[in-house]
């Protein structure tokens, strides 16, 4: 038996509405942790989203923001001392963002902080990795 279009439309709405929740508790959360580090919530995202040596292209697509605002962030982390920019080892246009020393401890320590009353917290390892791949199967991940 499929779905009627309205029960599936309201279905739908409700679980947007409760993404957006928790999208926004998340972002809260960041924010809330950030401050105490002394970064805005932006430097506390690019910091997160800075795995390894990266281009400013790709910290925008992880940060869910245009170049020209990650452009912004990373200034603000330069001259912070956290953020150095290097020469890209295979495209000359590009320049690699690296975390400096005081960058990757300000890192872990934003990253311990983050997992402190998170609001994935309520949810077992088991359970995150199911919503995990659930969200992958409905995002676009490149």
């Amino acid at each position: 038996m499929t779905t009627p279009p309205k029960a599936q439309a309201i279905a739908e709405r409700e679980l947007c509405g409760l993404v957006n929740g928790l999208a926004q508790q998340i972002a809260d959360h960041v924010r809330q942790r950030a401050v105490t580090l002394g970064l805005t919530a932006a430097q506390a995202t690019a910091l997160r989203e800075m795995t390894g040596p990266m281009t400013m292209r790709d910290l925008a697509e992880r940060m869910s923001c245009e170049p020209s605002n990650a452009t912004f962030v990373v200034d603000k982390l330069e001259k912070q001392g956290l953020v150095e920019r290097h020469a890209h080892p295979t495209d000359r246009r590009a320049k690699h963002l690296v975390l400096t020393i005081e960058g990757s401890e300000l890192r872990e320590q934003l990253l311990e902080l983050l997992t402190q009353e998170s609001p994935l917290a309520a949810l077992t390892a088991e359970q995150q990795s199911a919503l995990q791949s659930l969200l992958e199967k409905t995002v676009a991940r490149s």
